[in-house]
């Protein structure tokens, strides 16, 4: 097991006449697959809402979904399920998936009542995972239906970074459409996973088993890029590094020496991270330190990362070293798949833009910021996204108000790209 890195400029060409030069990186990265075709085993636990609610069709289907879930897990795999309402409770104690039918009677259990206090499920779901991760690659889904009007959100940020310290991974799922999509989207970029929408009781089987196979996929865990910029590269001072694929997050970054480190999390052999980095380059200071070079070195980067199946941590790639051409004739030759990158990460701010104006009572401007997001979709080729974040902002312009449910479709739809249902 070990790491696939590639690296792309946004433009390989740099002016040797210009002073200052910038560039954008795109830097994906994926597991290879096992040689022997097997991963660690899965510990996952399911975090699930029961509160009042819950009641009824919504409950029914989730309890449905979660034992679904544990009929696609293999024998060696570990199980935990924790119910909340404005408490929490261990229902499934941490064990292997050996024993469905007990599991599955025990999820069969859970009844709705009482109000929602998701950071004690949260923190309760770490303690049971905790108990099975050695060896293991360890997975929280955490389902909710509405406010945490029992709990406090910051604790919630808190056990959400605190599960990516012990190499747990957080997942959030947002049920129908009242839950705030700001809360479960900081939960999930937090716990370093995905944010999923069910806006139907039918449609929790899929979202289920979405995300299972997601996980099932991952063979490498706690990947963190490690970046070493030559002396005349900087970083872009506002927001530099964000990943735009399989979902788009702004990712934060630390500084080891003169290395820059960015955690990435899981590492799937199927669906590659990709990492976008903003770069300032001086062709002119490496010019004067090195005037016979047609090649200017741009930074070096390698990952960092664990082995569960082998129980090795830190394990290294090999470092890829990323330069450019200098020319004097310069003409743009920007690269098409980065292009497409950046058209990913723009159409979230776009979006998040939109939001934030909306929140200020500017319709117009929000409109007109959701316009803007839909016309990027569609040159990405993401018409889906483009359609939903079209009619949104024909709503504004109209003068009607989003539902929750258009709100929350608007952000899924500025988070990834959004995939045609298969037909019936």
């Amino acid at each position: 097991m070990s790491v696939n890195l590639t690296c792309k400029l946004s433009d390989r060409y740099l002016d040797s006449n210009q002073v200052s030069s910038q560039r954008q990186l795109a830097i994906a990265v994926s597991a290879s697959a096992a040689a022997d075709g097997n991963n660690a085993p899965l510990n996952l636990c399911l975090v699930l809402d029961h509160s009042g609610s819950m009641g009824g069709r919504p409950l029914d289907t989730v309890k449905r979904a979660a034992r679904d879930l544990v009929d696609q897990m293999y024998p060696q795999d570990r199980i935990s399920v924790v119910g909340f309402d404005h408490k929490a409770s261990v229902v499934v104690e941490n064990q292997p998936v050996d024993r469905i039918a007990s599991i599955k009677e025990k999820i069969q259990s859970l009844k709705a009542s009482g109000g929602t206090c998701i950071d004690d499920g949260i923190k309760l779901g770490l303690q049971e995972t905790s108990k099975g991760k050695d060896g293991t690659i360890s997975q929280i889904f955490v389902l909710t239906d509405g406010e945490n009007e029992h709990g406090d959100n910051e604790r919630c940020f808190q056990f959400s970074r605190l599960a990516t310290e012990y190499n747990m991974t957080l997942h959030s799922l947002g049920f129908g459409d009242s839950w705030n999509q700001d809360v479960l989207e900081r939960i999930a970029d937090a716990g370093g996973g995905a944010m999923a929408y069910i806006p139907s009781p039918e449609a929790a089987g899929a979202e289920f088993q979405k995300l299972l196979r997601r996980v099932q996929a991952i063979g490498l865990t706690n990947a963190h890029l490690i970046l070493q910029l030559a002396p005349h590269v900087r970083l872009a001072e506002l927001k530099p590094i964000a990943q735009v694929a399989p979902d788009t997050i702004e990712l934060p970054y630390q500084t080891e020496g003169n290395a820059i480190i960015v955690r990435l999390g899981d590492l799937m052999t199927d669906v590659e991270r990709v990492v976008l980095v903003n770069l300032y380059i001086s062709p002119a200071s490496f010019i004067a330190s090195d005037p016979n070079t047609s090649e200017i070195p741009i930074l070096s980067a390698q990952v960092r990362y664990d082995i569960p199946s082998q129980a090795q941590i830190n394990a290294l790639s090999a470092s890829v070293e990323i330069s450019a051409d200098l020319v004097s004739d310069f003409a743009p030759q920007v690269d098409p798949q980065v292009q497409n990158h950046l058209l990913a990460l723009a159409k979230y701010r776009q979006t998040q833009l939109a939001e934030q104006k909306l929140q200020q009572g500017d319709r117009n401007g929000a409109a007109t910021m959701l316009q803007s997001a839909a016309n990027t979709a569609l040159q990405m080729g993401d018409r889906n996204a483009s359609t939903i974040l079209q009619n949104n902002a024909t709503r504004l312009q109209e003068g009607t108000f989003l539902s929750e449910a258009d709100r929350k479709k608007t952000r899924i739809a500025s988070k990834t790209v959004l995939q045609t249902p298969p037909n019936p």
